[in-house]
């Protein structure tokens, strides 16, 4: 009895240890991005996305630089950093750097920012654009739930959220 008690006792461990979720976009993809037919992407866009990606996974840390912790900006501010490239610390001033672009526009190393506090269309979200294809945009940042990650312009939240778009490179 005993044996057969702790026989069930393991498999009922070993079934709730379950590996970590992974979240797909996919299913939550509702509304098509209209974009053009995007240019070649810069090396430098592509350098400076594929040094964002390397921060997917990082923990949300207010005012957070590095790999133990980063907000929204320190990505951004960071992974520019890297390339030689000064720019802004905080979201607010990203906002207003660089050169404005359409949507439509947008290719691999622009910044995507957006307005998430409720009715309200001030910025104060800011990510770095990952992939561009027809329909949809992805783009990495650092969500306050679940830390650096990569999400798209196509999923019903990001998409009401969206405000602009600019062009640092």
């Amino acid at each position: 009895m005993k044996k057969l008690l702790l026989l069930l006792f393991l498999i009922l461990l070993a079934s709730s240890c379950k590996a970590k979720k992974t979240y797909s976009t996919k299913k939550r993809q509702t509304h098509t991005v209209k974009v053009n037919k995007p240019a070649k992407p810069s090396p430098e866009g592509e350098a400076i996305a594929r040094y964002a990606k390397t921060f997917d996974g990082t923990r949300y840390k207010y005012g957070g630089t590095t790999k133990r912790g980063m907000d929204c900006s320190g990505l951004v501010y960071t992974t520019f950093k890297d390339n030689d490239i000064s720019v802004p610390r905080t979201t607010r001033d990203l906002s207003s750097f660089g050169d404005w672009i359409d949507l439509k526009e947008v290719n691999i190393g622009d910044l995507v920012f957006f307005a998430t506090k409720k009715n309200s269309r001030k910025v104060n979200h800011v990510g770095i654009v990952t992939n561009v294809r027809t329909g949809n945009v992805e783009f990495i940042h650092a969500s306050t739930s679940r830390g650096v990650m990569i999400s798209s312009l196509a999923e019903k939240y990001w998409y009401f959220a969206f405000v602009q778009a600019r062009r640092v490179l």
